[in-house]
Parts: C-alpha cells; sequence; structure tokens
C-alpha cells in the first residue's frame, strides 16, 4: 500500500507542476465545460461527494484524452443556515455535535475551538475539502476557484437578481413556505437538517357542523368522499380549542389554531377542551344533512392539519379497520356513554366506482393485503394503492348528487371550487413530513405577504424550460420525465431569508438571498473569476455594466471600462472567455437535486442566457449508502473522502465507489469491497509490470490477431458506455473483461514474454487512465512513453485489426471447455478420453439460413422448409432437416445478435480443424486424450450415437 501512496504523491505532484488542468480558451481545440455542484462547508467532503465527483472526474479525464480542451472547475457553498447553525451547536457547547466534529470528521482539537465562529469553521472545512479533493487525483483548474460569500461573488449574484427582477422572474407576493419561527426565514431545502424536498400541502377542510353555530373542520386531500362519510375520529387526549377563526366558531387541536395565525387567519381563542368532551356528539353533513356520531380515535395526531378527522370506510382502509378496531371494544365506547349497538349499526357507503373492485373497495383490498388492524403496516400500503387506482381511474356514483358519472381525478377541482361558493369548505396548509431547520427548530407552513419570490409558476418560463430540457442530453434518460414533472408542478419559490450567510437581496434590506437561489448560474462565474482573481479586481468595480458586456456585450466598452477602472483589454478577455467556454456541457449531481437544484438551473438559464448558452447536458446519479444503510453524520455511518483515500489510496477509493452504482441506482459503499478493489489494483500494477519487463517475441499468428481484435472491441465498449455516463460499466469492461482477455492469451500462449502484450497493454491503460490515473501513470512512465497518460489520446478502434474468425475460434474454444466441464460435472468422471463430434455442413446451412431470416424478423418454419426443399443436398432428408430447424428456431434467440453476425460473415466455423490444432492445449486442461470427429466422417467411435446431436458451434461430447 505504501508504494501506492507514493505513486499517488508523485502523480499529483507532477500534473500540478505541469498544470496539466489548467485549461485556457483555445480556438483550435474543441472545449468541454464540465461542473459538479459546490459542497457546503458545514462539514468534510464525504465518499458521497467523491461518488458524484469521481464519475465527473472520469468524464473530464476522458473528454481531455479524446482532444477536448476540459474544463472542471470547483467551489465552495458558504450560503444560508447550514454554517450558522452548525457554529452555533458548538458555541453552545452541544457535546454530542462537537463528539460528531471530533470523531467522525477528524478535526483536531485546537481547530475546534475556533468552530464557534462560522467563518473558521466554513475556512477549515474549506481547506480540508480541497486536500480531500487533491488527493483523490481529481483533474480541477483550482485558479477558478471561490466561495459564495466572496464579494466578488456576490456581485455578480446581485446583478442575477437585478437583472431576473427586471425581467418579472422575481417579484412580491403572498404565497406559503416552510418557514422557521426562530429564524423568522423561510427554510430552503438546503437549510434544513431534517425534510429535504417537503413542501407545504393544501387540506381542504369540509366544514362539518356541531350545532349550528359550531364548526367542526376536517382536513382532507378528497373532497370527494364527503358522500360516504359515516361518523367523525376525535382524538379524546388531545388538547382542542374552541376559537373564532375569521369570525366563524371552530373546534380544532391547539396546534392547529398556531397554523392558522400563520397563515394569515384571525384566530382569537375562547376556551380550550379534552377531545373526550365531544365524543358520542353528533355532527351534520354539510351536503347530505346527514347526522352522524363523533367517534374516540386515538390514532388521530393532533399536529397534523385540524386533529379532525372524517371517515369514509367504503375507501379509506384506516377507517374500516379504526371502525372494525371499536366495533370489537364494547367497554370502550360505554366508557364514552355511546352503546355499542348505534357503532355496530354504522355500514360503508359506496361513492366510487373502481375497475377491479367491488362495492366496498377499502373492505377488499384490506383483506387481499391481510392488514388485521389499524396499526398493521399494509394498512399504509392498502391506502397508497387504493388512493391512486380511485384518483385515475374511478367514477363516481349516483350517490354523488351533480357529481355522479365523473372521473374523480376530472371533478375535484370543480367540486372544491363549487364547495367554496357555497361557503361548505376552507383550506389550511401543512406539511406531509417533519422538516427541522439547521438551527434545529422544527418548521411550520407560514402564508408569507409581500415577501420575494422566484415566479416558477410562470407559464411562459416552464415553457422555456422545457424548451431547453428537449435540447438537453440527460444522463439517465429516464431522468427526463422527472425533470418534466418536476418543471410542471413547481410553483413560486421564496428567494430570500433573514439570517445565515450569504449575498443581501439587493432591493430588500435584511433579507438575504437563499441557498438554493444563490447557485444556479454561478457557473458563468468560473469563466471569469480566473482573470478577477489574477487582475485583483475589487468588488466595486464589478458594476452591472461590467456583467451586461461580459455576458451580453451591452454598453460602450471605453465607457465601462473609463467608470469601472477595468482595462479594455481586460474586459475583452473575460467575455472571449465565457463566449469560450459557455455553454455548460455537463452538469452532474445525486437526484435528490433533481425537484430543486438542477431544475433551477435550468429555468434560470433560460430566463438570463439566450438560446446558444443554454446548458446542454447533466447527469443525474443515486445517492450512496454505507454498507447497506442511509449516510448519517450524528449516527456514525459516514466516511470522509479524505479518511477513505487514506486508507486505501485514491485510485482503489474512486474505482470502489464507481463501480458502485450508474444511472440513477444508489451506490453501497462496502469496506470489504474496497479492500478487495485495492488487492485487485495492487495485482493489476503487479501484472502490467511483468508484461513490461519481460515482453521480447514478436509473433503475429493466431492468438496474437485475437487479442488485438478483441481490444478493439472493447475499446468500443468502453467508448460507448463512458459517452453515455455509464461510467460502472465502462470500468467493469477496462478493468475485469480486459484483465480476463489478457489471462486468457497468457492461458493459451504459456508465456508473458510478447510483445503484442506489451502493446496491448498500453492500449488497456489508456482505457483505464480516467478511473485509476495515478496507477496509470506510473505504468505509462515505466513503459517510458513520453509525456502523461492524462494527456494521451484515447485509443481509436482499428477496422483492420478486428479479426472475426480469430475471435470466433477463440469463443468455440471457451464455450467447449465450458461445455465439457459441464457433462465432467454432471457425470463424476475422471476422463482418460475424450470424445468431440463435430456438426455435418448441412446442419450449417440451416443454422445460417435461420440465422439470416432472424435478423429481418420472425422465422417462421413452414416458410423455411419450402425453401429447404428446393436445396438439392437437404431435401433427401427433409424430416431430420424440419427437426433440426424446429429446434435451431428456439435457440437463435438466445445467441447475442454480435455472435450471430459473426458466424453470417464467417459461413462456416471448421471445428474440427480447431479441435485438432488445440490437442495439446486441451489435452493439457483436462489431463486426457482428445480425439475429434464430424458426424459425417465414415469412420467413427460413437459407442453412445452421440454425434447425431452435434450443433454448429456447438459438438456432440461423450467421455470414457
Amino acid at each position: 500500500m505504501e508504494f501506492l501512496k507514493k505513486i499517488e504523491e508523485k502523480w499529483q505532484k507532477g500534473w500540478e507542476t505541469a498544470k496539466i488542468f489548467e485549461a485556457n480558451p483555445d480556438q483550435n481545440k474543441k472545449k468541454f465545460f464540465i461542473t459538479f455542484p459546490y459542497p457546503y462547508m458545514n462539514g468534510p467532503l464525504h465518499v458521497g461527494h467523491g461518488f458524484t465527483a469521481s464519475r465527473v472526474d472520469a468524464y473530464a479525464r476522458f473528454k481531455r484524452m479524446q482532444g477536448y480542451n476540459v474544463l472542471w472547475p470547483w467551489a465552495w457553498h458558504w450560503t444560508g443556515q447550514p454554517l450558522l447553525g452548525a457554529s452555533e451547536r458548538v458555541a453552545k457547547g452541544d457535546e454530542e455535535f462537537i463528539k460528531v466534529l471530533r470523531e467522525v470528521d477528524g478535526v483536531p482539537e485546537e481547530e475546534l475551538k475556533k468552530f464557534s465562529d462560522p467563518i473558521c469553521m466554513a475556512t477549515y472545512y474549506t481547506n480540508d475539502g480541497r486536500t480531500a479533493a487533491r488527493k483523490a487525483g481529481f483533474s480541477i483548474d483550482w485558479r477558478r476557484e471561490f466561495n459564495t460569500i466572496m464579494p466578488t461573488y456576490q456581485k455578480f449574484i446581485e446583478w442575477q437578481y437585478e437583472n431576473l427582477k427586471a425581467k418579472g422572474y422575481v417579484s412580491m407576493g403572498t404565497h406559503p413556505v416552510v418557514w422557521c419561527p426562530k429564524c423568522q426565514s423561510p427554510t430552503g431545502d438546503h437549510d434544513r437538517q431534517v425534510g429535504e424536498g417537503v413542501t407545504p400541502e393544501e387540506y381542504t377542510l369540509i366544514k362539518f357542523k356541531l350545532h349550528h353555530d359550531t364548526v367542526l373542520p376536517a382536513a382532507t386531500f378528497r373532497p370527494e368522499t364527503i358522500y360516504g362519510v359515516t361518523n367523525m375520529w376525535i382524538n379524546p387526549d388531545a388538547i382542542y380549542v374552541e376559537a373564532l377563526v375569521d369570525g366563524e366558531t371552530w373546534i380544532i387541536s391547539e396546534e392547529a389554531a398556531q397554523k392558522l395565525k400563520e397563515q394569515g387567519r384571525t384566530v382569537n381563542i375562547k376556551r380550550t377542551l379534552k377531545g373526550r368532551e365531544l365524543i358520542g356528539k353528533t355532527f351534520e353533513n354539510p351536503v347530505t344533512k346527514e347526522q352522524f356520531p363523533i367517534l374516540p380515535g386515538w390514532f388521530v395526531n393532533p399536529k397534523q392539519a385540524t386533529g379532525v378527522v372524517y371517515s369514509v370506510p367504503a375507501h379509506a382502509p384506516y377507517d374500516w379497520l379504526a371502525l372494525k378496531d371499536l366495533q370489537e371494544k364494547p367497554e370502550t365506547l360505554r366508557e364514552f356513554g355511546i352503546e355499542p349497538e348505534t357503532v355496530k349499526k354504522i355500514k360503508p357507503i359506496s361513492l366510487i366506482k373502481v375497475e377491479g373492485f367491488g362495492e366496498y373497495p377499502a373492505i377488499e383490498i384490506v383483506e387481499q393485503l391481510g392488514a388485521k388492524n389499524q396499526h398493521d403496516p399494509k394498512a399504509g400500503e392498502a391506502t397508497k394503492l387504493l388512493y391512486k387506482k380511485e384518483f385515475h381511474g374511478g367514477i363516481l356514483k349516483e350517490n354523488c348528487m351533480e357529481y355522479s358519472g365523473k372521473m374523480v381525478r376530472e371533478v375535484k377541482e370543480t367540486l372544491i371550487r363549487d364547495f367554496k361558493r357555497r361557503g361548505i369548505v376552507d383550506s389550511l396548509y401543512d406539511l406531509p413530513q417533519p422538516v427541522v431547520c439547521r438551527c434545529l427548530t422544527p418548521c411550520i407552513v407560514k402564508v408569507l405577504q409581500d415577501q420575494w419570490f422566484l415566479n416558477y409558476s410562470d407559464p411562459e418560463w416552464k415553457e422555456k424550460a422545457k424548451e431547453a430540457l428537449n435540447q438537453m442530453e440527460i444522463y439517465p434518460e429516464t431522468a427526463t420525465q422527472w425533470f418534466l414533472t418536476v418543471i410542471d408542478w413547481l410553483k413560486e419559490w421564496a428567494c430570500a431569508r433573514r439570517t445565515g450567510f450569504g449575498t443581501p437581496l439587493p432591493w430588500g434590506e435584511g433579507w438575504i438571498i437563499e441557498t438554493l437561489s444563490d447557485s444556479t448560474i454561478y457557473m458563468a462565474f468560473y469563466t471569469i473569476n480566473k482573470q478577477i482573481k489574477e487582475n485583483n479586481i475589487q468588488p466595486e468595480k464589478l458594476t452591472k455594466e461590467v456583467f451586461d458586456y461580459i455576458f451580453y456585450e451591452k454598453g460602450n466598452i471605453e465607457k465601462i471600462a473609463s467608470q469601472s477602472g477595468i482595462e479594455i483589454d481586460i474586459l475583452k478577455g473575460m467575455r472571449k472567455e465565457f463566449l469560450y467556454w459557455y455553454p455548460v456541457d455537463l452538469r452532474v449531481s445525486a437526484k435528490e437535486l433533481v425537484p430543486n437544484h438542477l431544475t433551477f438551473f435550468i429555468f434560470h438559464h433560460t430566463a438570463l442566457f439566450p438560446p446558444q448558452h443554454w446548458p446542454r447536458g447533466i447527469g443525474v446519479n443515486g445517492m450512496l449508502m454505507i454498507e447497506g444503510k442511509q449516510m448519517h453524520r450524528h449516527l456514525g455511518n459516514f466516511i470522509p473522502l479524505k479518511k477513505a483515500i487514506e486508507k486505501y489510496g485514491a485510485d482503489a477509493t474512486r474505482c470502489a465507489l464507481l463501480l458502485a452504482a450508474e444511472g440513477m441506482d444508489d451506490p453501497d459503499w462496502r469496506n470489504e469491497n474496497v479492500k478487495d478493489i485495492k488487492n485487485k489494483l495492487e495485482k493489476f500494477y503487479n501484472f502490467a509490470k511483468n508484461i513490461i519487463e519481460q515482453a521480447k517475441s514478436t509473433e503475429t499468428e493466431h492468438l496474437e490477431k485475437w487479442l488485438m481484435s478483441t481490444l478493439q472491441r472493447r475499446i468500443k465498449e468502453v467508448t460507448k458506455n463512458l459517452e453515455e455516463m455509464k461510467t460502472r460499466t465502462a470500468l467493469e469492461i477496462a478493468l475485469f473483461e480486459t484483465w480476463n482477455d489478457f489471462r486468457w492469451y497468457i492461458q493459451r500462449k504459456k508465456t508473458i514474454e510478447s510483445k503484442t502484450l506489451k502493446e496491448a497493454l498500453k492500449t488497456w491503460l489508456k482505457m483505464l487512465a480516467p478511473f485509476a490515473p495515478h496507477i496509470c501513470e506510473e505504468l505509462w512512465s515505466e513503459m517510458k512513453e513520453e509525456g502523461f497518460i492524462s494527456l494521451a489520446e484515447w485509443p481509436k478502434v482499428s477496422e483492420e485489426q478486428i479479426d472475426i474468425l480469430a475471435e470466433e475460434k477463440e469463443n468455440f474454444i471457451e464455450d467447449l471447455i465450458e461445455d465439457t466441464l459441464n457433462v465432467l460435472k454432471a457425470t463424476k468422471i475422471t476422463p482418460q478420453k475424450i470424445f468431440y463430434y463435430t456438426a455435418s455442413p448441412w446442419k450449417w446451412k440451416v443454422y445460417q439460413k435461420v440465422s439470416e431470416r432472424s435478423k429481418h424478423g420472425e422465422a417462421k418454419l413452414n416458410e423455411l422448409m419450402k425453401e429447404f426443399s428446393t436445396e438439392k443436398d437437404l431435401k433427401e432428408n427433409l424430416k431430420e432437416v424440419a427437426k433440426f430447424a424446429s429446434k435451431i428456431l428456439k435457440e437463435v434467440s438466445t445467441i447475442p445478435e454480435e455472435r450471430r453476425e459473426n458466424m453470417l460473415q464467417i459461413k462456416i466455423l471448421e471445428e474440427k480443424e480447431i479441435i485438432d490444432n488445440e490437442k495439446e492445449f486441451l489435452s493439457e486442461r483436462f489431463k486426457a486424450q482428445i480425439i475429434a470427429y464430424n458426424e459425417d466422417d465414415k469412420e467413427i467411435y460413437d459407442p453412445r450415437q452421440r454425434a447425431t446431436t452435434a450443433m454448429p458451434c456447438r459438438p456432440a461430447i461423450y467421455i470414457e
């Protein structure tokens, strides 16, 4: 391990000294601008960051080797509440949190003391993160680095928001937001300790009457179910209040009263009461005017919505199970003065017809899934399934009055509108799951008045975002639909908060642009930050006019230079740099950012830049788990990237991460797997070194042709998979499958002393270089090759070296060995003689004809037989031909398409000749005498009549 560490340090230093990753505009080269979301600096870079960044680096290195001028810059996110929240916990002496910093993050004691200052904390983690990224060997241009509270960056964000406001994309309004009562601010996704992705949901409140002047408002997402109400659920132990809500008397939970106050409602509490005071009373359905009982329901959560729940047992599994549970407890009912018979008489009321279910869908699905009671997890599953089915395919029955015959999904909005007009419904916003701010305060929904919002609900802006998405490459393609869904459902987004670090809203005193709103077009800032730093341009010089010139070429350059104090050449240089690098060619991130950052990234680019500067591609990957569990720093299930590299090495860490997943699958970091990869890379290094040191002879025989041909196939596969961001598949082929090719060659050749092997190794190293760059640089150097492998030309497929016959001969030998081993395993024989019987030429003719027909669609036996009956060498034996053709028809679809194509080109494989030529190899392999026949041979030893079962590429086998 120590020698690998030395190799890594050596090449990291070499790259840095040679400045090979510092990218400058070069009009003679195609550019490739790739980015990765800047990480938050309230903690160290972890292996989750490492996973996405390793994918970015593998792709960046691949493109660089393909001849592109590649820019991969890096920055640090200091905006928002995360840093302040973490720093406050240290300042308050939160021992549990300090223990995590000490033991998990590895922060030294002398640094920990400074962490009560958030700037010191951010600086420490930024320096630590930079070290980790360097140690990982990421090919970053560090000259463009910044953090998000640098004054120069803040000037850029001010310019962005002034433009957005001028174009009407930011406006003042009244909207529901997730709100932290302590920070007195909206709490965006990345300012949350718990509840990322949770948004306010609007409940419909149905105003059931307790008596003529008192309302029991019950919350629902399914107002159409009002026609199936049988009872009400109230938690007897919860605290409720009787309150005047906008002048109307409501009975709601204590928590609901607080929520309504935050949502712009006038709430005056008259008295508090225990839920049990309501049990046994009756209420009136405002639509049907029927009276129903109020029953005890301990499952009712007073913190959820209003704490008042109406019951529809025909269509709500929980309601049916709760009713059933209560019917079985007469003593509980008597305790509340309710006659058990009253509850037993309650019958479900069916109101929705849905395919696949009878009168009472809730009862049926509960029985199907075997949910035993209201506490059974299967009840939740039943609810989800049934709600989805009824929403998408349900039709309202006749008892739904004027809405009967209508689809549930089509009638919902109409029904709410009608009910509002009749004054029988209201609304309330709530959070479907708990949300906790970084300051550790539970969040609520607040309807903010006179707050600044990004107008993501603007239909024209949505269309522009879709237009941009339509022009982009999305990896994997399946993520495209997700982006479209997010674009559709995104509503107004509060773009500023009161606390935390960040850029002040240019026109709103006391407001700071929030975390997910200052990180949408900063890739443009990368293109010019190098010049800002090199020329020591002060923030006050970065005026609106300067940015307008750089990004839009607006204004008179002489006048702008004079007013800003920035030289004309520097302004021109920044404009040139922006035009060269933009647009972003690929942005890669984890899937958790699809519902926010990645979609905002598309929206903001369409708002501020012309179409030629819209992003060209997005790569989305899964979220890393550790040992099968979700990564949690405070639970200790967390691995800093730097620690992983110190323990296993950079190349092993990178490869283990890349082999863990691709697409949107979640990778799983397992220490055993990383150890295994480390060992494999050490073996690979020694294996390659042996080839370099022992290469002597030069031959161009069958096996050399096979090796070079197979290598062309590997180049093609690795290139294709890398182009599609399938980094795991690409690495599996580049490392393991290519290694197997080399091993097979050595096994067949019985020597490593081959110059062909050494020549092939050069190509192999190039294919591996994007993934394990340090080992590949070292081996490249040991081969006495010039320059860095990181800058070597990516291998291209050499068509003249593709030799299908050589490949198929080796495929035949490999398959023959496998078939023989299977026979030996089944018969448990120790072989002395192995007899192979190869297929007759007529069988090859039939095989090729079936393959050809299958290639152009479905091959039909009757059509094939018509054709075979005209063939001179086939018509005499049509019965056998039909039998064999039928067998081949079934088997041909199981043969890989590429193999079938190869065989069609070869026409016939001289199988007996191949076996005869390889008798020595096969004999040594099985420690037995090898005898080969063709099934048509006149003199043939075949005591078990195996020869007739021979098939093309599958000789029959008999063992003695």
